[in-house]
């Protein structure tokens, strides 16, 4: 692969200092952690595979729609506006309620623990498409073959690699909070509410409704927990993915990074990438006409409430300065 690109782009996520950086990697997963890892991305793509017969043999009601929208919207906003506009880029300042809040939301979404996440996150930043780069689709080429190998990679094989990012490198502020350490130890536990916590919801609604109890607690967890967890897998590492190599780029982010608007409304405004990546720490990743960007809701609401502060909205000049002459 190519070095690392020269950029004279704001790289808000670097740790600058005049000694020797410290490792890129550190240590390597567990054993335990390696298989729960594989479990947790093959059991719900299985999951997804069998939807259909599923939805057949077992129904589906509103009910299991509800839990399944509830879990998929609290866990991806958690994603998209905590782990990564807030935690990752510091797009906006937050009350420690909403942090603690936050950082839990994100832990439901079962792709990491917060300090694990925004280390690799931030490498990817500091890297994108190059040398280094935990996850980027062009590691093998600009073949077809190449391609497709790094499509595959990018999207899903990179979680295998059992070499970890060094948070003391990429998040030695979150290292240091103490909240986010509360958080990270009892990240098993938030995993085990987020995969179990929709048959618990639908097997208390079916009781309070007078339905039986354990077909509701099934198809509540079939859908609330197994394709909710699978879904919103393939939806964000479909930024890894797909947004690195097709779609449009009207801002210069000196990398692969484009903007892949059939993902804006599940992704939650996370597939405006182009533009994240010229300006990494802008609150709102969708800026152009018709962009919805529903995380960047989310935050202005955050801060008409006075839960939210210092919110790096995007300026007229600095999207000039960043769109791209072609």
């Amino acid at each position: 692969m190519n070095p690392p690109p020269t950029s004279t782009l704001e790289r808000p996520t670097e740790i600058k200092t005049k000694r020797t950086p410290k490792p890129m990697l550190f240590g390597r997963r567990g054993l335990a952690e390696h298989i729960a890892l594989w479990c947790f991305v093959t059991i719900p793509l299985i999951a997804v595979a069998a939807a259909v017969p599923a939805a057949w043999g077992w129904g589906l009601t509103w009910r299991d729609v509800t839990i399944f929208a509830v879990f998929y919207v609290i866990a991806g906003l958690g994603i998209t506006v905590g782990f990564h506009r807030y935690l990752t880029h510091g797009s906006f300042k937050a009350k420690r309620g909403l942090r603690i809040a936050l950082a839990f939301a994100g832990s439901m979404g079962i792709e990491g623990s917060p300090i694990g996440w925004v280390a690799a996150h931030r490498r990817h930043h500091q890297f994108s498409d190059a040398e280094g780069d935990p996850h980027s689709p062009w590691r093998y080429g600009e073949t077809l073959r190449g391609l497709t190998k790094g499509f595959f990679f990018a999207h899903m094989g990179w979680l295998f690699d059992r070499d970890k990012t060094n948070p003391q490198r990429f998040a030695p502020d979150l290292l240091a909070d103490k909240d986010i350490q509360k958080i990270n130890k009892y990240y098993v536990a938030i995993v085990a509410f987020s995969a179990l916590g929709p048959a618990l919801a639908g097997a208390t609604w079916a009781f309070l409704a007078g339905d039986a109890i354990w077909p509701a607690a099934l198809t509540a967890l079939f859908w609330g927990g197994l394709v909710r967890i699978a879904l919103l897998h393939h939806v964000t590492w479909s930024i890894n993915s797909v947004c690195h190599i097709v779609g449009d780029k009207p801002f210069d982010s000196k990398d692969k990074a484009a903007n892949f608007w059939p993902l804006a409304i599940l992704s939650f405004g996370e597939s405006w990438h182009n533009l994240h990546h010229a300006d990494p720490t802008c609150a709102r990743h969708g800026v152009d006409r018709g962009q919805i960007d529903i995380s960047a809701r989310v935050i202005w609401a955050f801060e008409k409430l006075s839960w939210a502060h210092n919110v790096k909205w995007p300026r007229a000049d600095r999207l000039a300065a960043k769109r791209s002459a072609a």
